[in-house]
């Protein structure tokens, strides 16, 4: 399998991540146990967890896996994760990153696989955070079609529990969505929601 470059689309949710204000934090989301500041410290810890995934590095038990409470964003939070979304595409940029398996949180799993699922992290929550707080999100169509490919190849039930499964059940999208939405509703999530 050929690596898809993550620099457009990490970029894209690094200038997203920083154009968030601080009375944006409490707004809602698109996921439903999070806020704002709950879906951004998420974003955070995805971004370490996947960047020692690719480096086949283990993590402490303060980093030992994504998050996602407001609570634990400190000063200069903005600058930390636009920082580790470039470390997380230059980590899986070295053709190692992708050999054998990686470790991601507890789970274990094929290193493209795992690259995969970075790639498809970054895209969706750069939208559900965008439409979350009223921006733009417009992602590299390449990731978009990388990770469309990928949400397509599971077979997720109509009914998943909150919080298992790798997605929520797929959402019909409108005839004429867009590449993104398309992508979106595949994830489970409603093209069309807003706050």
């Amino acid at each position: 399998m050929e690596a898809h470059d993550m620099t457009p689309a990490t970029q894209a949710l690094a200038s997203l991540v920083r154009s968030v204000s601080d009375d944006d934090l409490t707004r809602p989301t698109p996921c439903p146990a999070y806020t704002v500041g709950d879906l951004v410290d998420h974003i955070g810890g995805l971004t370490i967890a996947f960047t020692a995934a690719a480096t086949k590095q283990p993590l402490d038990g303060a980093h030992a896996g994504p998050s996602g409470d407001a609570g634990r964003l400190e000063a200069g939070w903005r600058d930390r994760i636009a920082a580790d979304l470039a470390g997380l595409a230059e980590a899986w940029a070295d053709p190692s990153s992708r050999v054998g398996t990686a470790q991601a949180g507890p789970v274990e799993l094929p290193a493209e696989v795992a690259a995969l699922v970075a790639l498809n992290e970054v895209v969706v929550h750069g939208w559900d955070l965008a439409v979350a707080t009223g921006r733009a999100w417009e992602p590299d169509p390449a990731s978009v079609a990388v990770c469309t490919g990928f949400v397509a190849s599971f077979e997720v039930p109509d009914e998943v529990p909150d919080g298992e499964g790798p997605f929520g059940a797929p959402v019909e999208p409108s005839a004429d969505a867009s590449d993104l939405d398309r992508l979106v509703a595949l994830a489970g999530r409603e093209p069309r929601w807003s706050a």
